[in-house]
């Protein structure tokens, strides 16, 4: 189960990533260019925050799947940088961005003018890319 539930939390984070990068440069864009907020920029980042939750539930199930804390101590853990990373790191920085994706989204829709949209969109969302590059496994991304 450990190795079909990585694989899965692995490749979706491909369309995850896309559609971060997708929604942030779409929002920059538009604000920067004084643009009209759409419909199609309400689905990108609608899409970009269902992918993203459905990520995160799927880290969460390779978390507990796992056997990082049936070995060692959470000492131990914290000792060696690797899996302080995998373990404690990763999830923590995901978490954050997820948050930060979902705060974005939900403000934005309260907001009532374009400019205001975006910028809201703009901000968070780039805030929670900036959390996911700083914690990609780039060796396992190539």
């Amino acid at each position: 189960m450990y190795s079909t539930v990585k694989m899965l939390h692995s490749y979706w984070a491909y369309l995850v990533f896309f559609m971060l990068v997708v929604a942030t440069i779409n929002a920059l864009y538009k604000t920067f260019t004084n643009k009209e907020y759409e419909a199609r920029d309400f689905r990108i980042s609608l899409f970009t925050l269902i992918v993203s939750h459905i990520q995160f539930l799927i880290g969460i199930i390779l978390w507990f799947v796992s056997d990082y804390f049936g070995e060692m101590s959470m000492g131990e853990i914290m000792k060696n940088s690797a899996i302080r990373n995998v373990a404690v790191e990763h999830p923590v920085a995901m978490l954050l961005a997820i948050a930060f994706i979902t705060i974005g989204y939900s403000k934005h829709k309260k907001k009532l003018t374009s400019a205001k949209k975006l910028k809201t969109i703009a901000i968070f969302y780039s805030i929670a890319l900036i959390l996911v590059l700083a914690k990609i496994p780039w060796s396992t991304w190539f």
